[in-house]
């Protein structure tokens, strides 16, 4: 089995309506596992560089001043195909066509408030995971910054902790 990572984010308006943990809780049912999160308010520029790729298109200027206008939620998921399997639990981007359950249809309202966001791909999601945490922070959660967005082995089981030392096990230095 090989263990994948994905970034997924909790947008302005769900967060507004207090839909966060409502979202990671959805998240977590599925069997994806969020393991790394961190809430944060995007300055406009800040929008703009995260949402680069949309330069340039009509909606980028609202986009953004959506993006900046309230506290978002960023989290690295971890799972079994990660990447698409938290884009199907998304759904569709339009909230009003989302399919049943999925958090589009259950947390968002249109096509430009949706609730959330997720990576597309291994790429995105080594640059947009990179955007909200460094690889120190991954590191210290014991994931490489290589394996964002990449298939990697899960690890193996680590060896049983050596016993405490008690009044009749005392540890000898």
């Amino acid at each position: 089995m090989a263990i994948e990572y994905t970034l997924a984010m909790v947008k302005p308006d769900a967060v507004s309506k207090g839909s966060t943990w409502h979202i990671i809780q959805d998240i977590a049912s599925s069997g994806l596992k969020p393991v790394a999160v961190r809430m944060t308010r995007l300055s406009k520029e800040q929008a703009k560089t995260f949402y680069a790729v949309h330069a340039g298109k009509k909606f980028f200027e609202g986009l953004t001043d959506f993006m900046s206008s309230g506290p978002i939620v960023a989290l690295v998921l971890e799972g079994e195909s990660a990447i698409p399997k938290y884009r199907e639990l998304m759904g569709s981007t339009d909230s009003k066509k989302a399919a049943p359950g999925t958090l589009r249809q259950k947390f968002g309202t249109d096509v430009s408030q949706n609730a959330v966001h997720g990576s597309d791909s291994p790429e995105n999601v080594r640059r947009e995971a990179g955007f909200f945490f460094s690889g120190t922070e991954l590191a210290v959660l014991g994931i490489s910054i290589d394996a964002i967005g990449a298939t990697v082995p899960p690890a193996a089981p680590s060896a049983p902790a050596a016993p405490a030392a008690t009044p009749a096990n005392p540890v000898k230095r």
